[in-house]
């Protein structure tokens, strides 16, 4: 029995690393995330037209890559993005951007990112593009994601996807990934730390 137990102890552990680091739910493969996310300029679209991340120089921008359908990892995230804006005054709010970068441009249409991040808060805009620029811009900010088909699903399929929040520094640069579901507290410091005021 003392020798039994170690190694259940050691099955158990092994288990535990799969699911938390390697098994992703709904998919048939693991998601793989770059580990070295380069970031970058880029040009989507809103509902009111093209939009760069130049065009928020001087300001914190907080980028999350999702999708509309998702069903609770995106509106958790997003959820505490907002309680965080929430805490900054008019002056403090005028310094950051949120930005939702949709990975499911097949669904997304500007109309239903508009609508969606408004819900939110303001200060978060949708964006996406095509399918192609969507997954180069992706690739350099390190984020993974897939479509998973759903048949007995009324939305058809969902898509798997990572669910950091990317901060840029008023410079243009990516210097911090936030972790999924980081609480307000964790996001008001990462603005306060970059921000130039």
């Amino acid at each position: 029995m003392k020798k039994i137990l170690p190694l259940f102890i050691l099955v158990l552990l092994i288990a535990c690393v799969y699911v938390f680091f390697i098994w992703q739910p709904n998919s048939n493969s693991p998601l793989t995330v770059a580990s070295k996310s380069e970031g970058g300029e880029f040009t989507l679209q809103s509902l009111s037209g093209p939009v760069s991340l130049k065009d928020y120089r001087g300001k914190v921008t907080l980028l999350y890559f999702g999708y509309t359908m998702c069903p609770d990892v995106c509106p958790t995230n997003l959820s505490m993005m907002s309680n965080a804006f929430s805490q900054l005054d008019d002056k403090e709010l005028s310094q950051i951007q949120g930005i939702f970068i949709s990975v499911d441009p097949e669904r997304d249409t500007m109309e239903r990112l508009n609508e969606y991040t408004h819900y939110f808060h303001p200060s978060i805009l949708g964006l996406s593009s095509t399918p192609e620029i969507i997954k180069e811009l992706a690739d350099r900010y390190g984020v993974a994601y897939q479509k998973v088909v759903q048949n007995d699903s009324a939305t058809n399929y969902v898509v798997d996807h990572s669910s950091e929040t990317y901060v840029v520094d008023p410079n243009g640069k990516l210097v911090e990934r936030l972790r999924h579901a980081a609480p307000p507290a964790e996001i008001l410091a990462a603005i306060k730390k970059y921000s130039k005021n």
